[in-house]
């Protein structure tokens, strides 16, 4: 029997946040956190699926594994009966897109085990399967950021994605050399932690808010599109000082238009530019997660011990950080017989 591996990465979305959905821009990129999946061939046709960090007693992430295998199905792969085994390094709820790591990682690991190529169109094919699963399957109305990111990652690039076209997203990459400029990109992850396919939360309640015309919201879509143009021109001329306005920028947008923010993600963002941080700001759909900080490479601890100190005092728990750059999306790593 043939067991092949995969992995695909989670992802940190740079700037641009509830855009997807709202036919805007954004700018996310594929990290070295990521999930493995290990997939084998069932007789009885029905599908196993394990986890490593999945608490037992919660079985809503299988759902994001039957979700992909209906939608290959969909797309007319013949997928036999699986043993699927997943382990994953990204923090589970934690705004780094873990469900599209898993997702992606199933899609890729059932491309292998078929012997169809992830050449560029395959991967747009199951970057869309894969928000399918979880919009149509799990009850997650996410946008198709996640997705893209982990299939179409690049080492050294973020990815200028364009929700714009009818015909489907256009995606650019864009090189990102802040480690050739002495800079780093410093997640913090709060540990407040969101679910998204709560169908009665926040981040379905933004989504009717914007399609019902709301205008802070839709002010915030508006802006967004805005910063993340000018983002990708700052980037461009390596002017990382506009980058870290327009990321601060993009924090109080989303703090005071779209109100996806935490108390705990703001007072990472302060406190990361109170000890001299570039540009802070959330990212992911809020309402817990993480924080992505531009900070100078040589001042990361002060802006991390900084940070751990203000949640200490408020009798917080302690963040967790993270330093990330940007790597490849979803790979077939080996088939194992």
């Amino acid at each position: 029997m043939v067991t092949v591996v995969a992995r695909a990465p989670g992802r940190v979305n740079l700037i641009g946040e509830h855009t997807d959905y709202n036919a805007g821009l954004c700018l996310p990129f594929a990290i070295r956190l990521g999930t493995e999946a290990a997939v084998g061939v069932r007789p009885d046709g029905r599908l196993r699926v394990t986890s490593t960090e999945a608490d037992p007693a919660d079985t809503t992430w299988q759902e994001y594994v039957v979700g992909v295998v209906a939608e290959l199905r969909r797309l007319g792969w013949e997928v036999p009966g699986l043993d699927i085994a997943l382990t994953s390094t990204v923090p589970l709820g934690g705004g780094l897109s873990s469900s599209a790591a898993l997702e992606c990682a199933v899609a890729a690991a059932v491309a292998g085990l078929l012997e169809v190529p992830l050449d560029g169109g395959t991967r747009r094919s199951l970057a869309e399967a894969c928000r399918r699963a979880e919009t149509d399957h799990v009850g997650a109305p996410t946008g198709g950021m996640d997705q893209l990111a982990s299939m179409l990652g690049a080492e050294g690039h973020v990815l200028l994605i364009d929700f714009s076209d009818p015909d489907g997203p256009r995606t650019t990459p864009v090189p990102l050399p802040v480690g050739e400029d002495g800079l780093a990109l410093l997640v913090t992850d709060t540990r407040v932690r969101h679910a998204l396919a709560d169908g009665d939360g926040g981040y379905a309640q933004r989504r009717h808010e914007c399609a019902a015309g709301d205008p802070r919201r839709l002010r915030h879509v508006a802006t967004e599109n805005d910063r993340v143009h000018a983002a990708v021109a700052a980037i461009g001329e390596r002017d990382w000082a506009e980058l870290g306005v327009l990321m601060t920028a993009s924090h109080a947008s989303l703090r005071e238009d779209y109100e996806v923010s935490v108390p705990q993600l703001d007072l990472a963002v302060d406190t990361a530019l109170s000890t001299g941080a570039m540009g802070s700001r959330m990212t992911g759909g809020g309402f817990g997660g993480c924080t992505i900080t531009l900070v100078a490479a040589d001042r990361v601890h002060v802006v991390r011990e900084a940070v751990d100190a203000a949640y200490a005092e408020r009798g917080w728990a302690r963040p967790a950080h993270h330093l990330v750059e940007p790597g490849p999306g979803a790979e077939v790593l080996s088939p194992v017989r």
